[in-house]
């Protein structure tokens, strides 16, 4: 029984060898799929889904993990994805669909939507870290696959870019906190924010910190949210938290995130 030639990936391709590698075995549709504010406590999650054309086209300068860009640098590389991509779709998940279904639930329900929505069909697809599943085309988590990818990296940018902006926005309906700046992850300014002012409306009430300034951290996460149709305000605070690590309840935490991870980027030196 003959077997098929082994997939060559080379070095030399960079960001984009694997996708040209996927795409000599005659994929030429390859979709990459991220996520932005899985590791933030406040503001929604939101995926993406893109794919680049085949050859110079889809190859656009400075494309990089998005984490390792300057928000300028991010700005200009998102309007290129959107100009030059075959398709790309990005679905927003707001704090409390987080809050009700969990935070992976929704990581991997968002990506899949995302991939769904796009109009050209991908051939196979590429995901950063997690695989995904109920899809009908093949497919492979790539461990950083945003630095690995071009279409992963695209979705990437597509995904923190679409957050951001919902971030600053919701600086101005909800001021004191700081969302413009650190983009609800977790810095010492949220922190001391959500000691004064206690949790707003879009805080994710199933991570620890939030539920402790809550006063309400032995509740589920639904009975912890101010009620639908509420005032836009801060909830009462609860006094002094017992602590400050934004991992969501019931999940293992992350390990400390190296230089150019979002928690740095996001609230520490660019």
């Amino acid at each position: 029984m003959l077997t098929p030639p082994r997939t060559v990936v080379r070095r030399e391709g960079g960001l984009y060898a694997l996708e040209r590698a996927l795409q000599r075995r005659g994929f030429r549709h390859v979709a990459g799929a991220d996520e932005a504010g899985r590791g933030a406590c406040a503001g929604p999650l939101v995926a993406a889904a893109a794919v680049l054309p085949e050859g110079r086209r889809g190859e656009i300068e400075g494309l990089a993990d998005s984490k390792l860009l300057t928000p300028a640098s991010r700005e200009r590389i998102h309007d290129e994805v959107v100009s030059r991509a075959l398709a790309y779709a990005v679905v927003v998940i707001p704090a409390e669909e987080v809050d009700a279904r969990g935070l992976h639930v929704c990581n991997l329900a968002a990506m899949r939507r995302a991939l769904a929505s796009l109009t050209t069909r991908p051939e196979y697809v590429l995901t950063d870290g997690f695989g995904v599943d109920g899809l009908d085309v093949p497919g492979l988590a790539v461990w950083k696959g945003d630095r690995v990818a071009a279409c992963v990296a695209a979705a990437s940018v597509l995904a923190k870019v679409t957050r951001d902006r919902i971030m600053v926005e919701l600086d101005g309906r909800y001021p004191g906190y700081g969302f413009g700046e650190h983009k609800g992850y977790i810095t010492p300014e949220h922190t001391a924010a959500l000691r004064e002012l206690g949790p707003c409306r879009e805080h994710r009430f199933s991570y620890v910190n939030v539920a402790t300034v809550s006063g309400r951290d032995g509740r589920p996460p639904r009975s912890r949210r101010p009620a639908a149709g509420g005032p836009d305000e801060p909830m009462e605070r609860a006094g002094t938290p017992g602590g400050t690590v934004g991992v969501a309840l019931g999940e293992q935490p992350r390990p400390p995130a190296p230089v150019g991870e979002d928690v740095v980027m996001e609230g520490g030196e660019r």
